[in-house]
Formats: C-alpha cells, structure tokens, sequence
C-alpha cells in the first residue's frame, strides 16, 4: 500500500512498484491509510509522514495496533534525526527520505518482503 497526500508522489511510486512486480493499493491520508490496512492487510505499507486528517506517525500507530507485524516503511521530506526516530519507536520497518532513487526503494520493499517470508 502507498499512502501520501500528493497524488504525483502516489502515482509515481506506484507505477515503480507495478514495474516490478507488485500489487498495489493506495491510499490519500492516515486515516484512510488505517481503513484500507484493516481491511486488505496489504504485505507492506510506505507512508508519508506529514498528510492532512491524519498524519503518518498517527497512522502507524494505529496501524500496529491492529497488527504488530504490520511492515511499514516510512517516507518523508524531512530529514530530521527526531522524526526518524519517533517513527522507527513506533514500529517502521525503515524510513527513507524523499527525494529517493528507485534503487532504494524497490531495495527497501525487498528487505521488508523477505523478513515476512520468514
């Protein structure tokens, strides 16, 4: 699942997904992020942090609540060494700073996918 505010940001990480392989689902805010995971319980989630009705941090939250092997991975525009970790206490798998390159990414996805194979 992809969750951010920006519709360009969704589609363009949805596009890269699908290119290798991946069913997608998206999702605009936190709060329909928390809906959509409840009820599809997506193989893993990349999130914004800074959304509108619901932000990230909120939305993992809840998001591991409901499901505690929940696989997000965090995105965001901020670089700050305080966001990183408040995400990654709160259960993120990863969290990857926007601009990002393909590579990191699909190689994020990947690490993510293959801890819950196991």
């Amino acid at each position: 699942m992809v969750v951010d505010d920006a519709q360009f940001m969704r589609l363009r990480v949805t596009k890269l997904l699908t290119r290798y392989g991946h069913e997608v689902v998206e999702a605009e805010n936190g709060e329909e992020a928390v809906r959509t995971y409840c009820l599809l319980k997506p193989d893993a989630v990349l999130m914004d942090i800074t959304m509108p009705i619901k932000d990230g941090l909120t939305a993992l939250s809840e998001i591991r609540q409901f499901d505690p092997q929940a696989k997000v991975i965090m995105l965001s525009a901020l670089g700050q060494q305080a966001v990183v970790l408040q995400a990654m206490q709160r259960g993120a798998r990863n969290f990857l700073v926007k601009p990002f390159d393909t590579e990191r990414i699909i190689k994020a996805i990947q690490q993510v996918l293959k801890r819950c194979e196991k």
